[in-house]
């Protein structure tokens, strides 16, 4: 378990739309997916919200998640703890496709894990 809480307990495919992803690349556009929307895993339990305020809550696979994120260049960058489990700062590429949203952890160049926005 990597990355958006480790690339958000493994990365299972969702069945995609036909279009393809496209790269989020500034905060204002991030917000405009998410604010107010749950980030969601339904297989792994993971239902996720991602505020304006730079908080991040929610629980997975039964505890309780908690985080903080800001926006670097154009990067999500969170540091998130899962229960006793603490994950540090890493800096993530978002990609939308749909109502998916795709995340990959270390600036683009590790795990991914897809998310339904909901």
């Amino acid at each position: 378990m990597k990355a958006l809480i480790a690339a958000l307990l493994i990365s299972m495919p969702l069945v995609a739309s036909a279009q393809e992803y496209r790269p989020v690349t500034d905060r204002a556009a991030f917000l405009n997916l998410v604010e107010g929307r749950s980030l969601t895993k339904r297989l792994l339990g993971v239902a996720l919200n991602v505020a304006g305020d730079g908080q991040i809550a929610g629980d997975a696979m039964g505890g309780t998640v908690t985080g903080s994120w800001t926006w670097q260049d154009r990067y999500f960058c969170r540091e998130m703890a899962w229960g006793s489990r603490v994950f540090p700062q890493n800096c993530q590429t978002v990609e939308v496709n749909g109502d998916l949203l795709r995340f990959t952890a270390d600036q683009g160049g590790g795990d991914d894990a897809t998310l339904r926005i909901r």
